[in-house]
């Protein structure tokens, strides 16, 4: 019984920052994403009576133990879920650039839940896929769909509620996503970490609270109306406010590194020129720079000419989980 699958990584528009539940990865606030065609991760499960514990390969090698552990701890919820006692092969390509801010475990966590599922001749439905995807990695659960996706929050303790829904295709909307690789140094405070730091010590935390709400309803509009001017002020927006809560953390901490400001500032001056682009970024130094298909060259170029900027990488709207043989 074996089965492959494909999912992509997505980036947050409006972000997932703090979770209610460590466990379950039970977001604070809802959220929303674009799937992109670019990155993606292919993984193959093969369930095996013979095995006495699963085995994970990662690009090829046998992966290191602590990723092997990460893998079978998830893989143990989705034989929970299954009623299943076998252990696995699982085979997994990451076509994911390394220390691109790019989250790999969102398409990683994805693609094993969907490949398992298939491999064991479940049916499931994209929302339980979703939910048993959010338990490997929170952003894995909008990996499921392509396109334009809502991460809702839900308000149950076992999270049964809290999973993602698709709002637009990936041919509904034809925009781009440039993501900028600068030049940077390892961050020191990672995204779990920053995320339990600025929920428990942020006074700004609560403010985020009460305004991210509004935004993805703004983000959801605009959208739904095709408003690259709406939407890239909200998202914008939203990116900033996030950051904040993280400045005024305690003790504080900021994912920016010079060459970030490089990026913002540039994005700036090409809206004074008229061309609309618009910034996000996630919990690490690079930005992500959304533009309309049209302006894509004029964007591309003006990036890539910033000193500090190590590359470009152009991405566009990509699908949700897909099955093979690839």
């Amino acid at each position: 019984m074996e089965a492959t699958a494909r999912a992509h990584t997505n980036i947050a528009l409006i972000k997932y920052w703090g979770k209610r539940d460590e466990k379950l990865f039970l977001p604070m606030n809802s959220s929303l994403s674009i799937t992109l065609d670019r990155f993606y991760t292919t993984t193959k499960v093969a369930f095996d009576s013979a095995l006495k514990a699963d085995v994970f390969f990662l690009n090829g090698k046998p992966a290191i133990d602590a990723e092997t552990t990460k893998i079978s701890r998830f893989m143990d919820k989705i034989r929970a879920f299954a009623g299943e006692k076998r252990y696995a092969y699982i085979e997994s390509q990451n076509e994911v650039p390394i220390a691109a801010g790019l989250a790999s475990s969102a398409s990683g966590m994805a693609a094993l839940a969907a490949a398992a599922v298939k491999a064991l001749g479940i049916e499931v439905d994209g929302r339980t896929l979703s939910i048993l995807a959010r338990q490997g990695s929170g952003s894995a659960c909008r990996s499921i769909y392509g396109g334009f996706v809502e991460w809702q929050k839900g308000e149950k303790a076992d999270g049964s509620d809290s999973h993602a829904v698709p709002l637009l295709s990936e041919d509904d909307w034809d925009l781009s996503i440039l993501s900028c690789l600068v030049e940077s140094k390892q961050k020191k405070v990672s995204s779990r970490e920053g995320m339990k730091r600025t929920v428990s010590t942020s006074p700004f935390y609560k403010a985020w609270l009460e305004t991210v709400e509004t935004d993805l309803a703004a983000a959801k509009s605009a959208i739904a109306a095709r408003d690259f001017t709406m939407l890239g002020r909200v998202l914008e927006a939203n990116a900033l406010k996030m950051h904040a809560t993280t400045i005024s953390a305690n003790p504080p901490f900021l994912y920016w590194q010079s060459a970030t400001l490089d990026v913002m500032q540039e994005v700036a001056l090409l809206r004074e020129r008229g061309i609309e682009a618009y910034f996000t970024i996630d919990a690490g130094p690079n930005v992500k720079v959304l533009c309309e298909r049209k302006d894509e060259e004029t964007v591309y170029h003006a990036l890539s000419a910033i000193p500090s900027v190590r590359e470009v990488l152009v991405c566009h709207p990509g699908p949700g989980i897909q099955y093979g043989p690839f």
